[in-house]
């Protein structure tokens, strides 16, 4: 079974063709720009093919049509015919309190995204876009499958996702912590249990996604009890634009200082802040280690910022889980930057975590375990893969379904 998986933005659609047979990616690519001048596809294959073509793709329904073309295409396509994929799974970023699995599409899903926009503006709109336009190329006997980013933390107690507002906002509003990067959570932290040799219901794991958008989660027995992120990804600590966690007030002090609107002061903390607005560089982490080696003072406090965030959330966590047993870094910063690990975890001393220094510089985009062999917490890198969840999901309820 060949399936297709989709993760659309407002004017971006990434795909990857998955064999599911074993598990093996075929191909992938993105189309960028959607809607915008100068927008384009690139695609690669497993096995080195590649090809980018700049055409115009002034809605999803055409960037679909390029991904339809790319697969089919004789030099750098995957299949000959288009009925060999067999289903599509949907990364949609925010289910709210409505969906807490992932499901079918159907009409009546489509509505229910679109109800869930005024929580994930710019995500959930561009995502029903790409699922009306995927129907539309690929029509509707091909199944699709919606796997939402925060069904993994729908298990969280509501002492964890309950904000201390007026009760009516919740009610009316559904105002309160729903967490996001899940998939990529529920991915490593499956990995993490059969790295231990463990079953996952015994374990108390705390899962670090960090890259230019981050999230740490605590998983108590395969469940989520509490995770970084709140009603938007916005909440938690700094990350390469936005700000994280901030008292109030900040909010409030800085629009009436410069006279902002909430869509303008939304705009900064979402885009200007982070890494970026500290170090005065870039929101890259390499443009801000580069900068840090060069003895930029800003960019060395960005890091500093940076390490002791997470290793307090870490801590946090420890203290909700009631003790730890494992701890994963995982997504670009986490898979690849030895040096956020090593700072981190040297906060962690405290609570028997030990690194092997050699061993952790040596690990950059792959999977292994840094800790040393007497470490009382077990810490590892793990290659997250998003894309295989909801090929996996995809799969299951197509199967059952059938």
């Amino acid at each position: 079974m060949k399936i297709l998986v989709i993760n659309a933005g407002s004017s971006s659609l990434k795909y990857q063709l998955i064999d599911m047979d074993n598990e093996q990616m075929l191909a992938k690519g993105n189309c960028e720009r959607i809607g915008q001048a100068g927008s384009f596809i690139g695609h690669k294959t497993a096995d080195g093919r590649q090809m980018k073509k700049e055409i115009e793709m002034p809605d999803h329904t055409t960037a679909f049509l390029q991904v339809k073309e790319a697969l089919l295409d004789k030099e750098v396509g995957v299949i000959s015919d288009l009925s060999e994929v067999a289903a599509i799974g949907h990364r949609i970023v925010q289910g709210g309190a409505i969906f807490s699995e992932s499901v079918l599409v159907d009409e009546e899903v489509i509505k229910g995204i679109e109800s869930l926009i005024p929580l994930a503006p710019l995500h959930n709109s561009g995502h029903v876009q790409a699922i009306r336009g995927c129907l539309q190329v690929f029509g509707d006997s091909v199944p699709e499958v919606v796997v939402f980013d925060t069904a993994f933390h729908s298990t969280m107690p509501q002492k964890a996702f309950m904000y201390a507002v007026p009760y009516k906002y919740y009610e009316d509003n559904q105002v309160r912590r729903y967490g996001f990067h899940g998939t990529s959570h529920r991915y490593v932290s499956g990995e993490m249990a059969k790295h231990m040799g463990k079953d996952i219901k015994d374990l108390k794991l705390i899962t670090c996604h960090i890259g230019n958008g981050s999230s740490i989660t605590a998983v108590d027995g395969g469940k989520v009890i509490d995770t970084s992120m709140g009603l938007t990804p916005l909440d938690g600590f700094l990350m390469g634009t936005r700000s994280g966690s901030l008292d109030p007030s900040v909010v409030t002090f800085i629009a009436d200082l410069e006279g902002m609107t909430p869509s303008q002061m939304s705009n900064m903390l979402n885009k200007e802040s982070g890494l970026l607005g500290i170090s005065g560089v870039s929101s890259d982490d390499r443009d801000v280690s580069a900068a840090e080696e060069a003895g930029n003072e800003r960019a060395r406090l960005a890091h500093e910022m940076l390490y002791y965030q997470i290793a307090k959330y870490i801590g946090s966590y420890m203290v909700a889980l009631g003790g730890c047993d494992g701890i994963v870094f995982c997504a670009g910063l986490g898979e690849n930057q030895p040096q956020l690990r090593q700072q981190v975890c040297e906060y962690l001393k405290f609570a028997g975590v030990k690194i092997d220094a050699e061993v952790n510089a040596a690990t950059r985009g792959k999977t292994g375990r840094i800790s040393t062999a007497d470490s009382a917490i077990d810490v590892w890198v793990i290659e997250t893969n998003e894309e295989l969840v909801i090929a996996r999901d995809t799969k299951a309820l197509v199967e059952k379904n059938a």
